[in-house]
């Protein structure tokens, strides 16, 4: 096998492996009653996001990567506890007798959280690309690429497991959420 095909393995592993954080996010952010339209623009935000913070970090250079290695840990997991727990907060009833969204829904601030929680992780393995000399084009392709369709794949699955859960789907999307940000901190 030649090297350039090598690393374009290498390259799809590591994308599927952060892409992965989308997927159990997204599950959780799936309870959400989302349309697919907005399904759509999420699963697109997450890969634009997988894009721009590994490009940031293979621009970023070697001197940063030890220290910002176990910051994005740990503010990607704090950011995932917060998202769970908001989820946990009983909203206002409308008239249908439905909760509203709480203060992070995966629309607009929250979307923007949401992304960059999950794609953190993202900016301190470009940290560590950009120190190889991996391929920009070819890496960041394969980080969006994978991200968005994990996200996809996380969202629609949760938002099955919604519908059939009733209630219990918010309860189980911040369990998810918090149990994913509890990884987080404690894999250090």
């Amino acid at each position: 096998m030649n090297t350039f095909a090598g690393e374009i393995i290498t390259l799809l592993l590591m994308a599927f492996a952060l892409g992965m954080d989308a997927f159990s996010v997204g599950l959780g952010m799936g309870m959400f009653k989302l349309r697919l339209r907005q399904i759509f623009s999420i699963g697109l935000v997450v890969g634009i996001f997988h894009i721009w913070m590994p490009l940031l970090g293979m621009g970023a250079g070697r001197f940063i990567s030890e220290k910002f290695g176990t910051f994005a840990t740990y503010a990607g997991g704090l950011l995932l506890i917060i998202l769970g727990i908001q989820m946990f907060i009983p909203g206002k009833k409308d008239e249908s007798g439905s909760r509203e969204n709480k203060m992070l829904a995966p629309v607009g601030k929250g979307l923007l959280i949401f992304a960059l929680g999950v794609s953190l992780d993202s900016f301190s393995v470009g940290l560590t690309l950009g120190i190889y000399g991996a391929k920009t084009v070819v890496t960041i392709l394969c980080f969006g690429i994978a991200a968005t369709l994990l996200t996809w794949a996380g969202l629609l699955l949760g938002r099955k497991m919604q519908g059939l859960l009733g209630v219990y789907s918010e309860i189980l999307g911040g369990s998810i959420l918090c149990a994913f940000g509890l990884k987080l901190l404690f894999s250090l």
